[in-house]
């Protein structure tokens, strides 16, 4: 495991949240974790055939070792995670995943704000689908706004949201 970030107590009656770099020891979590956080997704969408639920474990393995990643723990169980690359000064923020019965208690912000802090970047962009409304409210909640909503296939869209971090 990597460095520690931040280490913070959610509620009063729940367990500390670590913050910690994950590597590829922790693929294998990670991606338990990345398909259970999308199995509503999926059922939002109709569909399981998304990225987040039939990427592989070389590939997860793949893209570990080309962006940052980042997993909130408690009681050392990974609840958390997101994954993330600098380009040109633009945080590019990828797969935040968060265990299903831990959606709603901050751990997606926490991570967020993390990655925001640890970049040094000036902006940061995100994306998502239309249909997943509670990301979207999560996103604005945290200063995101929409930049741009592109057509998919199955007539929903991706929406791209900015943030300015530092200006």
């Amino acid at each position: 495991m990597g460095s520690k970030v931040a280490h913070v107590n959610t509620s009063d009656s729940g367990p500390d949240i670590s913050i910690d770099q994950l590597d590829d020891a922790d693929a294998g979590a990670l991606l338990t974790l990345q398909r259970a956080a999308f199995v509503s997704e999926a059922q939002i969408y109709g569909s399981a055939d998304m990225p987040p639920l039939t990427q592989t474990l070389e590939q997860l393995r793949a893209e570990l070792r080309e962006n940052d990643a980042w997993g909130a723990r408690a009681g050392g169980r990974l609840v958390g995670a997101i994954r993330f690359r600098v380009d040109g000064g633009t945080l590019l923020i990828g797969r935040i995943s968060v265990a299903p019965d831990q959606q709603g208690e901050g751990i997606g912000r926490m991570l967020l704000e993390s990655a925001e802090q640890r970049s040094g970047a000036a902006e940061a962009e995100l994306f998502t689908g239309s249909l997943s409304e509670a990301n979207i409210r999560l996103y604005e909640s945290c200063g995101y706004a929409v930049s741009e909503r592109v057509p998919d296939g199955d007539g929903t869209e991706q929406v791209f949201m900015r943030k300015l971090l530092r200006t």
